[in-house]
């Protein structure tokens, strides 16, 4: 089969290898279709994720298919059967699954190989993160689930109420699901991005209000200046992942108010915050990783009853031939939010 294989850095070449042979609890799925995203990106230019992916290793963990081969232990998954698997399944025995948090399961299973003609999925994801595609539901729609999960967790983990000003940091594909989320939810959303076309993307997603961060000197000061009293947004999501952003998001929340660190920094990242500040504002910080088979399951709704329309988000499509310029072109920032790869 014709698949992407991730060497190190910057290296992913598309090249024929076999096709996966499947164990007796594992299923085999037909990629219709996978989605780019932040992630992939952040590995290739690393060349290896710690957790997810140690080359050379087939690349790519968002997508959807069909099933067209099923180990002879599975029960429940028949062949053609339409579906999204998850990118990973916690072990449901741990410290971590025992207290309610399997996305930070001890043993929590990965699965990569996504960018090729067909996907191998490991038993412990087919038994517990193997969702059913809705007959209406389109394999390019139904593969965002996993992305969205994420996002899904992570309003629910700031437990926004209605009428609630929230400021959402970064306008790239994940900073616009919670733009989109959020203000289909009734919280007032002001977003800050870096281009016009971000911001634009930002108002057509339901963001009341926008900030372009490379026309504002103080983009914290532009922020307080639009909520009640000058006092700050009364939650900030920070979706870039980088020290200044996450010192901004610190700075532009509101006296009680709460922050999500959803961008992850690099490791040996160092931010500068005022701990006098934090404490005496009783400002409340969450940092959320990952989603779970329940938030997976959420996100397949989501997108099936409309609340979120992948249209809005997969903004090309392009064969699985072109996945390194793909890749060469997202660091450049070519504008695309998330391209459909076609094996």
């Amino acid at each position: 089969m014709t698949a992407a294989v991730l060497y190190g850095c910057e290296n992913v070449r598309v090249e024929r290898v076999p096709i996966p042979e499947i164990g007796a609890d594992e299923v085999l799925v037909r990629v219709a279709v996978a989605l780019t995203c932040g992630t992939d990106l952040k590995v290739w230019k690393r060349g290896y994720h710690a957790r997810m992916i140690t080359p050379p290793a087939l690349f790519g963990h968002e997508l959807a298919g069909t099933v067209v081969a099923v180990g002879s232990a599975v029960r429940g998954v028949s062949e053609g059967a339409r579906v999204v698997p998850a990118n990973s399944a916690p072990c449901g025995a741990c410290f971590y699954c025992n207290a309610g948090q399997p996305n930070l399961c001890a043993d929590l299973l990965f699965n990569n190989g996504a960018y090729a003609e067909y996907m191998r999925v490991p038993g412990r994801i087919v038994e517990r993160n193997l969702l059913t595609i809705p007959d209406h539901v389109s394999f390019r729609d139904a593969a965002m689930a996993e992305p969205l999960a994420c996002v899904l967790r992570g309003v629910e983990e700031m437990r926004v109420p209605a009428g609630a000003t929230v400021a959402v940091i970064g306008c790239g594909a994940i900073g616009l699901k919670f733009v989109r989320v959020l203000s289909r939810r009734g919280a007032r959303v002001i977003a800050l991005g870096k281009r016009h076309g971000q911001t634009e993307n930002a108002r057509r997603l339901g963001a009341e209000e926008t900030i372009d961060v490379t026309e504002t000197l103080e983009p914290v000061e532009a922020v307080r200046r639009l909520t009640q009293g000058k006092r700050g947004a009364d939650a900030v999501v920070e979706a870039v992942g980088q020290p200044t952003t996450w010192e901004w998001a610190l700075g532009m929340v509101r006296r009680g108010g709460s922050v999500n660190l959803f961008g992850g920094c690099s490791k040996g990242t160092e931010v500068r915050m005022d701990p006098s500040e934090l404490h005496y504002s009783e400002i409340t910080i969450r940092s959320t990783f990952h989603h779970t088979p329940r938030h997976m399951r959420e996100a397949l709704a989501s997108i099936a009853s409309g609340e979120v329309e992948t249209g809005q988000f997969i903004t090309a499509e392009r064969p699985l031939e072109e996945l390194p310029t793909i890749f060469e072109e997202m660091k450049a920032r070519n504008g695309e939010l998330k391209t459909a790869v076609i094996p």
